[in-house]
């Protein structure tokens, strides 16, 4: 039978996480596919989807019971969810050579495996006697593991394990190498770019958000304890950085028009043709709410990003109430400083700025607000919310569009 078939693991996912709904959740938006260049299992981030995917050895599929091939797919997932392959890898991991690699690869899998029990044999445990991780307690984070990571065998790990996705061996046999690595392949971390990170980043908070959401309406998280639940959820809030996110907004969202200039060299036809001019088009709007519960640090601490900002793009104020200050609407031009003011006080209508933004055709549309005031029409336009910790985790209404939180701290400086 042809290797690639010999397990495909796409048709037995539903079965092998059944009684797992939060798994269940992430792995629905992780892409999966077979790879006979990895001798087990691995997750990464593209470097050019920037979406997470999951690479599988079949015939290493093949040769596990279904206990085992369940607890290596919450390892591979629980990869993802502690931001092992994004935020958390550490410079040193990421500059350093095959020594520094390998101990973040220990380490990762011991702050995982402490939660898995029917793992195949050969993966790295605490507490396990006859192993240098006997006296090392479970439960603790990767960065505390790697901290005080006992002292390990020198030489080449056996087999190929921690090879693969086009990871290169050492070339001196054991030079600056330990004899023991992860079970599974972690050769595609650090691949991508910190761009692509980033992005994957952003992406996982909706990710993890989601598939919150479905573990509750099915009122259960599996085998997710509720300590590791906590961390899973205290990470993703907080390594969200919410200028990055409104940054990359404004930037996806402005539209490029090209049209021919003969100021510009053609670089395929140098003075036979045009070349081509590209102006980069206002058409994001920034509703603001003018109600008095969003206050004057909040207002403050926005403008003064949209000043930086001012220096990439150029974008379209729509102050709001429960209606749209159309006299004070203005065109934030490329390059202006400008002093935030508030230039109404009433209540909140989230339909009235939806409504100015869907007639006037905008690509993109952010909201900053205190999010009390009911659910709002549909937006024509990728719409984002902008508010504090504290109505972020209070919201008046459930959406699925993001929803970005300015930190306590970022108000205070």
């Amino acid at each position: 039978m042809d290797i690639e078939k010999q397990f495909d693991l796409n048709l037995h996912m539903a079965r092998l996480l059944m009684d797992e709904p939060f798994f269940a959740a992430i792995s629905r938006r992780v892409d999966k596919r077979s790879h006979t260049g990895i001798p087990t299992a691995g997750v990464c981030v593209n470097p050019d989807s920037a979406q997470f995917e999951m690479l599988y050895n079949p015939s290493f599929f093949a040769g596990l019971t279904d206990e085992e091939r369940k607890d290596v797919l919450k390892h591979e997932l629980y990869h993802i969810v502690f931001l092992h392959v994004t935020d958390r890898l550490p410079p040193e991991v990421l500059s350093g050579g095959k020594r520094e690699r390998q101990l973040w690869n220990i380490a990762t899998d011991l702050s995982i495996n402490s939660h898995l029990s029917n793992l195949p044999e050969g993966c790295l445990k605490p507490g396990v006697v006859g192993t240098p991780f006997e006296d090392t307690p479970p439960g603790k984070s990767a960065e505390w593991y790697m901290k005080n990571m006992p002292s390990l065998p020198e030489g080449s790990p056996d087999g190929e394990s921690g090879k693969g996705q086009g990871e290169e061996g050492s070339q001196g046999e054991g030079e600056g190498e330990l004899a023991i690595d992860s079970f599974d392949d972690h050769g595609g971390w650090g691949k991508a770019s910190e761009a692509s990170r980033n992005i994957a980043s952003e992406r996982l908070k909706g990710i993890i958000e989601k598939a919150a959401e479905e573990a509750a309406k099915s009122n259960s998280w599996g085998s997710v304890s509720a300590s590791c639940r906590e961390d899973i959820l205290r990470g993703i809030r907080s390594t969200i950085d919410w200028k990055k996110v409104l940054r990359y907004f404004i930037k996806t969202s402005q539209k490029s028009s090209r049209k021919s200039s003969i100021r510009r060299i053609n670089k395929r036809y140098p003075y036979i043709h045009s070349g081509k001019k590209s102006d980069r088009v206002a058409r994001v709007a920034i509703s603001i709410d003018q109600s008095g519960s969003v206050s004057a640090d909040m207002l403050a601490t926005f403008f003064s990003e949209l000043n930086k900002l001012s220096s990439i793009a150029e974008f379209t104020v729509v102050p709001f109430d429960t209606a749209v200050v159309e006299d004070k609407v203005f065109v934030w031009k490329k390059g202006e400083r400008r002093k935030w003011e508030r230039v109404s006080c009433g209540g909140t209508c989230f339909d009235a700025p939806t409504k100015w933004v869907n007639e006037h055709k905008f690509d993109g549309h952010i909201i900053l607000t205190d999010m009390c005031a009911p659910k709002p029409v549909v937006s024509k336009s990728q719409r984002m919310w902008i508010t504090t910790e504290y109505y972020a985790n209070r919201p008046y209404f459930a959406t699925n569009e993001r929803i970005i939180a300015i930190p306590k701290k970022d108000m205070e400086s």
